[in-house]
């Protein structure tokens, strides 16, 4: 049941056609994992809590730098040397007293990432190396968690929404390399970006159907427009071939 304030803060979506208390309710009774607290996670995390998800998991093992804060917008100049999880766990409760956010302050790895993210409605990527991404994919296959992977660079970003056998893993398209060097970011590509994650992610937790299913959706900010390709499961990935 949701609270009389919680109606008064959820109002302004409550009246979207098809939503209402019923999806409202579907939102407060779900439970997310968010891998990565920085320039994704901060947008993520802002509007998964203002929407009303009612348990948020966040895991990040980092500090907050000074470099992080044209784009990690969820921290501030005064908590430089903070755990972001900590940082992200006090602007969340600050935003929205109504849910629960969960900090873990571990590194995802091959061995501990199966009991981290233990069994969420949905996994949410914003992480920024390939390894903890394949990591987090694997876990998705093998326990049929949906997955909404982005990546940002420049002024450019991609965005898919993953759920083997349904669709391909981050694995069929994806390489498992990360770059040499971290990328360039102008912070409001990360905010382009990580908002379509968001929606995709309360679209689903609500009841609605994901949009980006088969797709990997692309944004050029220079020239601002969106495309998107079909992506297809590769039949001989090692990840969910036998999925």
């Amino acid at each position: 049941m949701l609270l009389k304030e919680e109606l008064l803060f959820y109002s302004r979506q409550l009246g979207i056609p098809s939503w209402g208390a019923p999806a409202q309710e579907k939102l407060k009774n779900s439970r997310v994992f968010v891998a990565g607290t920085g320039g994704l996670g901060s947008p993520v995390l802002y509007y998964l809590a203002a929407a009303g998800v009612g348990t948020i998991i966040i895991c990040d093992y980092d500090t907050i730098e000074i470099t992080n804060l044209n784009r990690q917008i969820l921290h501030r100049y005064g908590k430089i040397g903070y755990l972001k999880v900590d940082s992200a766990r006090e602007a969340l409760n600050e935003l929205n007293p109504f849910i629960t956010v969960t900090p873990v302050k571990e590194k995802l790895t091959a061995k501990n990432a199966g009991s981290i993210i233990g069994d969420p409605d949905i996994i949410i990527d914003c992480l920024d190396n390939f390894e903890a991404r394949h990591i987090i994919n694997r876990i998705s296959v093998e326990k049929s968690i949906p997955l909404v992977h982005a990546g940002v660079a420049e002024l450019r970003g991609q965005i898919t929404f993953m759920h083997p056998p349904e669709t391909p893993c981050l694995a069929c398209f994806l390489d498992h390399k990360s770059p040499k060097k971290k990328p360039q970011v102008l912070g409001a590509t990360a905010g382009v970006i990580g908002s379509l994650q968001a929606v995709e992610a309360i679209k689903h937790l609500a009841g609605f159907a994901p949009s980006l299913k088969n797709r990997l959706l692309f944004w050029d900010g220079l020239a601002m427009k969106f495309e998107s390709i079909s992506i297809k499961r590769n039949t001989r990935c090692k990840v969910c071939k036998n999925f």
